[in-house]
């Protein structure tokens, strides 16, 4: 195992996501979600690490164990697999860093503002 790679025994849970670490299963609002075995490690590998810009040539290695010299376009075909199967959460999930490579961002609720929040009482 490389440096990225860990051993969670933890499975990763939020409103919409599960990832089961040691059964290697993913679902999605209670459905399993079917992925290969690349889907699931670059899905794992990124989730293992939220938050967490993870480099395209680190994914490379740890994933296909390709070199720094290798330049191929499996990664992002990989990945956008990965974000169709993760339906309308899949931009909030895998994030773009252009140039650089993908951060997975655990799911958030956005609540729209109440009104009158964020005021101070008294001032127009």
């Amino acid at each position: 195992m490389g440096p990225l790679s860990r051993v969670d025994v933890v499975p990763y849970q939020d409103e919409h996501l599960a990832v089961d670490f040691e059964h290697r299963t993913v679902a999605l609002d209670s459905r399993p979600v079917d992925l290969t075995r690349k889907e699931y490690a670059l899905l794992a590998l990124l989730v293992s690490n939220a938050g967490e810009i993870v480099p395209r040539h680190a994914l490379l290695w740890e994933i296909w164990g390709y070199g720094a010299g290798i330049r191929t376009r499996t990664l992002d075909v990989h990945v956008r697999r990965v974000r169709k199967k993760l339906g309308g959460y899949a931009e909030q999930y895998i994030e773009t860093i252009f140039g650089i490579g993908y951060r997975f961002q655990p799911f958030r609720i956005v609540r729209p503002r109440q009104s009158g929040e964020g005021s101070v009482a008294g001032v127009a």
